[in-house]
């Protein structure tokens, strides 16, 4: 009978119940949050359910030795996790957005590149920020790069600069990005008056197909050979770009921004989730990271408004830009440019600023890489 009482006893201490506490609890109602809100509300759902469901796997309290826990040496997660930890996934997803990504608008209309170049203000701003609340010069750069709005260059740089500090980084990014629509609609109203959102901007002109294939190789020399620390991101993008517009490697461009892209998103959303064990997560830190990713996303979304609208005060009549468009400057695609189309159209229902809205939003996604690449050279 004894004998039968303390192998239940063992079994018992092996199960998750003796080691549950209210933390892992909470951590996996976040889960459940995130898995909800990508669900019911269909925000960013490729991310959210990777990334709540792998908050749940992650937060299953267990005995340390059972090489199972993804900070674990050698245990299956950590493997998986290595390719976060290491840097390996974000090159592979910027591959894949450079395959799907068309930079017609941005090559019809290159003055708009600078709006992206404004909207980048976001991350310094978040980065002077978390100096000003004692972090170190690398967990600020790491942190103010949320402001980009780019989950998989935030996941870069705080792979490099602040390794310990990933998941709350990771995790703080792509809930940003989700809720760029509820966070940039306010400040775009705030800030523009209704004239200014009833400027009609002139269809982007027509690309041809010389200019697309020139243009990422022009991009990749201009960019990284200021920035090189950039390369494996900014690499990546330009090559997967060239894939698609090339036109004789379309087996390689649909393989990157398919089954590629989507099994690297797979494992960067259930690892990152994995990752924020409610130990290591649940720290004052993460929470002022939150908060500072809050501020971030609107500084960017502040600068980029305001920088149009600065810029009109110089434009001649018919060549103004509608300032709803100065949101898109983040990396969010095509998210924030939808925000734009959306806005616009409820003050003029003919009014579409989506094509327009696309030059700065891809323009975002090069001026984040480029600023990750600045941040890293300085505090790598």
């Amino acid at each position: 009978m004894e004998t039968i009482l303390d192998s239940l006893r063992q079994f018992w201490a092996y199960t998750s119940f003796p080691n549950f506490t209210w933390q892992h609890l909470m951590m996996i109602g976040f889960g459940l949050v995130f898995i909800y809100l990508a669900v019911k509300k269909e925000w960013e759902p490729l991310l959210l359910v990777p990334i709540g469901f792998g908050m749940i796997i992650g937060n299953i309290p267990m005995l340390e030795g059972l090489n199972v826990g993804i900070y674990e040496e050698g245990s299956v997660l950590n493997i998986l996790y290595q390719g976060v930890k290491q840097g390996w996934y974000p090159p592979l997803i910027f591959l894949g957005i450079g395959a799907m990504t068309d930079f017609s608008a941005l090559i019809s209309q290159p003055r708009l590149m600078l709006i992206g170049a404004a909207a980048q203000m976001g991350i310094f701003g978040a980065y002077l920020l978390a100096l000003t609340l004692g972090f170190a010069p690398n967990e600020a750069g790491a942190i103010g790069i949320i402001g980009g709005a780019d989950g998989p260059t935030a996941i870069f740089l705080s792979s490099k600069l602040a390794p310990e500090l990933m998941g709350a980084i990771a995790v703080s990014a792509y809930s940003y990005m989700a809720l760029v629509p509820v966070i940039q609609r306010p400040i775009m109203l705030l800030l523009t008056t209704k004239e200014e959102r009833l400027i009609k901007m002139p269809a982007p002109r027509p690309v041809s197909q010389k200019e697309k294939i020139i243009f990422p190789i022009v991009g990749l020399l201009l960019t990284t050979l200021i920035v090189p620390s950039g390369l494996p991101l900014l690499g990546m993008l330009f090559f997967g770009n060239l894939l698609k517009e090339s036109g004789v490697t379309r087996r390689l461009a649909e393989t990157a921004r398919g089954p590629m892209i989507d099994v690297v998103t797979i494992l960067i959303g259930l690892t990152v989730g994995c990752s924020t064990q409610a130990d290591k997560f649940l720290t004052g830190k993460s929470a002022m990271i939150f908060g500072l990713g809050f501020v971030s996303f609107v500084i960017a979304t502040f600068f980029g408004v305001l920088f149009v609208k600065i810029w009109n005060l110089f434009l001649k009549p018919g060549k103004k830009i509608n300032p709803l468009i100065g949101n898109a400057g983040v990396s969010a695609v095509p998210d924030s440019a939808r925000v734009s189309e959306i806005v616009g159209r409820e003050f003029d229902p003919k009014n579409h600023l989506l094509m327009n809205a696309m030059a700065p939003n891809v323009a975002g996604v090069i001026g984040s890489a480029v600023a990750a690449g600045i941040l890293l050279s300085f505090l790598g």
